[in-house]
């Protein structure tokens, strides 16, 4: 019986062998990607990453695979249950990174490749406007941000570096962002809002920003559950105060449309939850852009937000919550903003990212370019989602025309980069 169990483990040994070690590399031949899909694809840094994470997790599996196959004939075989039970976690850790790396790479080599490209260019240009304001304000090279399809109401994001749960606790090696197949347009500034929250871990002010808040709210308020509460909210606001600052008033106006739903979904605190409660999420919005002088808009986003909700007609709000609001909300808006950061060599937000009314011109000048039927090719990527939402709005041009305009107009910034390989793919990236 004893000889008939061990003949049975050694089979399942062989099994688990012509398994473990298959999923070790990828490159682009492998995922899909065709020789005209090459000025889309992801950069050889993106795939140096991905082949080092596959090989240390190879590795692993190299050195508990040579244990059973040592000792599974002399072990208990118990051990040698939790032996291939060691073994079976690592082939799943590289399984699922291994998937998750195709998934993303071989995108590259379909009908979405241009678009996703070009959101990658403005992923990068966020970084940029950043490394231009505040020069060696990050560490050292990074990767740049990769995004990708996938389903989902909203896009999202995996920062640098997180433990990622799909991954079995793996660390995600560079930013992610996810784009919904139906939100593939260049005009969407929630793009521009999961770049911030890249933008805020990579910068180092993921805590330092949270704990500001909650002091400046515990101050202001003396209320522990309030503080809770916009603690919790900061990285949320954070990313939209920085995606104004990155697309202007265009910003503020796109993440409202975003954000308008029936009353019931609007008006609704959610327990826990790490998004601000939209209603006040968009008096939030309104506050920064009168901070940063852009009064008319922000009077008419008031004006929109208050004629779609009463909250003296309807509301499911903590009463103190919405009844400090008013006087909470600024202290909110100038700690996460306008306060300076050791992280940020003493400067604020709105210092590393600078945006006035020249910006929001030049914006206005681009949208009409697009209206015309023109390209305005001398806006920085991430201005160019805004003037494409400015002329969505105009309702005198085509969706789709002004979607490929924009789309091919980022892909030849792509191509015509004058940066070494080495700069653009690390020096100027995410």
């Amino acid at each position: 019986m004893a000889m008939l169990t061990r003949t049975f483990l050694r089979t399942k040994i062989l099994a688990l062998a012509a398994r473990a070690r298959r999923l070790s590399r990828i490159d682009g031949e492998g995922v899909g990607i065709r020789p005209q899909d090459r000025p889309y694809a992801p950069t050889p840094a993106h795939f140096r990453a991905a082949n080092q994470r596959l090989a240390a997790i190879d590795q692993k599996i190299a050195g508990r695979l040579a244990r059973v196959e040592q000792c599974w004939q002399t072990a208990p075989v118990q051990r040698v249950l939790i032996d291939i039970a060691l073994v079976e976690r690592e082939i799943d850790r590289a399984r699922r990174t291994f998937g998750l790396f195709f998934e993303i790479f071989s995108q590259r080599g379909s009908m979405f490749a241009p678009t996703l490209a070009a959101y990658d260019v403005i992923a990068e240009d966020c970084y940029r406007a950043v490394r231009q304001a505040a020069p060696a304000v990050f560490r050292g090279p990074l990767i740049k941000p990769l995004c990708y399809m996938e389903h989902g109401f909203s896009p999202a994001t995996m920062r640098r570096g997180v433990l990622l749960s799909r991954l079995l606790g793996e660390p995600n090696p560079f930013p992610i962002v996810r784009i919904p197949w139906d939100r593939d347009n260049p005009w969407q500034p929630v793009m521009l809002h999961e770049v911030s929250h890249n933008l805020q871990a990579d910068l180092g002010i993921w805590q330092e920003n949270r704990q500001a808040v909650i002091r400046r709210i515990l101050r202001a308020s003396g209320d522990p559950a309030l503080t809770r509460i916009y603690g919790l909210w900061h990285k949320e606001i954070f990313a939209d105060l920085a995606a104004i600052l990155l697309g202007g008033p265009a910003a503020a106006w796109g993440m409202a449309i975003f954000l308008a739903h029936p009353a019931s979904r609007t008006m609704t605190y959610r327990p826990g939850g790490a998004h601000p409660t939209a209603y006040l999420r968009i008096h939030i919005l309104v506050e920064m852009l009168g901070r940063l002088g852009f009064d008319q808009s922000a009077y008419r986003l008031r004006r929109v937000w208050e004629d779609l909700y009463n909250p003296r007609g309807f509301n499911r709000l903590p009463v103190r919550l919405l009844a400090t609001s008013s006087r909470i909300i600024p202290e909110v808006v100038d700690e996460i903003a306008f306060q300076t950061r050791r992280n940020l060599a003493q400067r604020a937000l709105a210092d590393i990212i600078p945006f006035g009314p020249a910006d929001e011109r030049r914006i206005r000048i681009g949208a009409e370019t697009l209206q015309r039927g023109g390209v305005p090719d001398d806006l920085p990527p991430r201005h160019l989602v805004s003037a494409a939402g400015y002329a969505l709005a105009s309702g005198r041009v085509a969706p789709r025309a002004v979607a490929n305009r924009v789309i091919n107009l980022l892909n030849d910034m792509r191509a015509s980069a004058t940066e070494t390989p080495r700069d653009r793919v690390l020096s100027h990236a995410a």
